[in-house]
C-alpha cells in the first residue's frame, strides 16, 4: 500500500472517533433539554463512527499496515440552541465527506485499486450521512418552534435502531 494512503487512513481513524465523540457531545445535549429521541438517533450515530473507524483499523490490518493510534481531541462545539446540534453535525459529515475524497484522491493516484474500492463504500456512506444530517435540520425549521410537533419528531428519532455496517472485509 502506498505510504501516503497508509497514513491518510490512520488519520481517518482517528478521524472517525472523533466524530464519535462529537456525536456523544450531541447526544449529551439533547439528553440534557429532555429530548431522549435525539439523543438516542445521535448515541447511535456514535456508534456508528466507531464502526467506521474500526473497519479502516481491519482494513489496514488485512493489508499488513500498521496502526498507529493517536490522542482523540475533545469536541469543543457549544451549543445554545435545538438547531445548533443539527448545523453542527451537517457541517462536520461535509468534513468528513471531503476527508473520505482525499484519501480515495490518493488511492487513485497511486493505482491502489483495493483500497479504491473498500472507499467505495466510504462515499456512498458518506452521501448518506449528509442527507440524513441535512433532513434533520429541515425537519427542525419546519417542527422544531412548534412544542407538539417537536415531541413527534423527538419520538421519530427515539424509534431509530443501530444496525452493523453493511461493509463486510
Amino acid at each position: 500500500m502506498d505510504r501516503k494512503v497508509s497514513e491518510l487512513l490512520n488519520d481517518q481513524i482517528n478521524k472517525e472517533f472523533y466524530s464519535a465523540y462529537l456525536y456523544l457531545d450531541i447526544a449529551n445535549f439533547y439528553s440534557d433539554k429532555g429530548l431522549d429521541g435525539f439523543a438516542n438517533w445521535y448515541e447511535i450515530q456514535a456508534r456508528e463512527e466507531q464502526d467506521h473507524a474500526m473497519l479502516i483499523y481491519q482494513y489496514l490490518h488485512n493489508n499488513n499496515q500498521k496502526v498507529t493510534l493517536e490522542a482523540i481531541a475533545k469536541p469543543d462545539k457549544a451549543f445554545s440552541t435545538l438547531m445548533d446540534p443539527l448545523q453542527v453535525a451537517y457541517e462536520h459529515e461535509q468534513y468528513v465527506t471531503a476527508l473520505i475524497n482525499t484519501i480515495y484522491g490518493a488511492a487513485q493516484s497511486a493505482n491502489d485499486f483495493r483500497t479504491v474500492q473498500f472507499l467505495d463504500w466510504f462515499v456512498k456512506e458518506q452521501g448518506e450521512e449528509e442527507k440524513n444530517s441535512s433532513d434533520l435540520i429541515t425537519k427542525m425549521e419546519l417542527f422544531g418552534s412548534d412544542a407538539k410537533a417537536l415531541y413527534m419528531l423527538n419520538s421519530e428519532l427515539q424509534a431509530r435502531v443501530y444496525a452493523a455496517p453493511s461493509l463486510t472485509l
